[in-house]
């Protein structure tokens, strides 16, 4: 749990600092559906105020999980990864022969990768789902017998498992690593990749929204554009390195790999439209409000959570 004396107060004050953004974002929501709006509907604003609405709740839910510490923060992302599992299977599609195989998805595979995580049996938790059940998935579902979109199927249902289970969990196998003078703060890490990767989503909104004119991925994302990935990019890489405190590295590597989290969290957000592009659906879901799913909000971190914790690895524990 979060009680050493040492983090408290570094929790608190990024507690307070993420919390008074929201409120300020908060009121201005409100000022601009009462001075602009007039009350009456207006789909820019009350989208805004759904999003903070949901930021409140989505918060609220995560510090209660970094208090609990390493427990806490993988209960967490198991939960989120079923969610997200749940929600690309309804979108992919399956076939009613594939329930074994789903229901090993769900029930085996993904408890099983994140108690990997908690027991910080690394060499399981890496090579459980990308090895063992890559290799068995398949054999599974040709137990069930049919031919027919064999393939397809199988590669859909092995993406899953590896996008929605495997590199989700990587936000809380970043507790586990042994960072060369940092041992025993890894909490400040997940929560420097979530402030990152989240201040960067939202920063890519507002200046896509007050700024943006030409579309980075037409096809794929019709709502991204080239002045909302640059301000949002370059924007959260400077937060990123003005919280290199809270982190292993000095400011200017905060600041370059802060700059790696946005790249790959947008990168990894693009695939994940280009899925939902391919399947003819907008959201992923619609749990969250203003926001829509869960894999609409974590699709940045499907990507950069990889990213984030072999970097950490390679570089920064002996």
């Amino acid at each position: 749990m979060l009680t050493d004396a040492a983090l408290l107060p570094t929790f608190l004050m990024l507690l307070s600092s993420v919390l008074g953004a929201l409120t300020l974002a908060s009121v201005v929501g409100v000022v601009l559906k009462h001075k602009v709006a007039r009350g009456a509907p207006h789909a820019v604003i009350d989208n805004l105020n759904s999003r903070n609405k949901a930021w409140w709740v989505m918060i609220l839910i995560g510090t209660g999980a970094f208090v609990w510490g390493k427990t806490g923060v993988v209960i967490l992302f198991s939960l989120l990864s079923f969610m997200a599992l749940r929600e690309y299977t309804t979108v992919a599609g399956h076939r009613p022969c594939d329930r074994a195989a789903l229901i090993g998805l769900f029930y085996l595979v993904l408890p099983l990768q994140y108690l990997w995580v908690w027991l910080e049996w690394e060499m399981l938790s890496l090579l459980f789902i990308p090895v063992g059940v890559f290799a068995v998935l398949p054999v599974v579902m040709l137990v069930q017998g049919q031919v027919s979109g064999y393939l397809e199927h199988v590669a859909k249902m092995q993406w899953g498992a590896v996008m929605a289970v495997y590199c989700l969990s990587h936000v809380p196998a970043l507790l586990t690593l042994g960072v060369d003078g940092f041992e025993g703060r890894q909490i400040l890490l997940v929560i420097f990749l979530v402030m990152v990767v989240q201040l960067a989503d939202v920063l890519q909104y507002v200046c896509g929204k007050l700024l943006g004119r030409r579309l980075t991925a037409p096809r794929w994302s019709p709502s991204k554009t080239v002045e909302g990935l640059v301000g949002g990019i370059a924007g959260a890489s400077l937060i990123g390195a003005a919280l290199s405190a809270i982190t292993p590295f000095v400011p200017w590597q905060a600041g370059a790999v802060a700059l790696a989290l946005c790249s790959t969290g947008f990168l990894g957000g693009l695939v994940m439209s280009a899925i939902k592009r391919d399947r003819g659906v907008k959201d992923w879901g619609g749990l969250i409000g203003g926001h829509g799913g869960v894999l609409d909000r974590l699709d940045s971190v499907v990507l950069s959570a990889p990213a984030f914790y072999h970097l950490l690895r390679w570089w920064w524990v002996s």
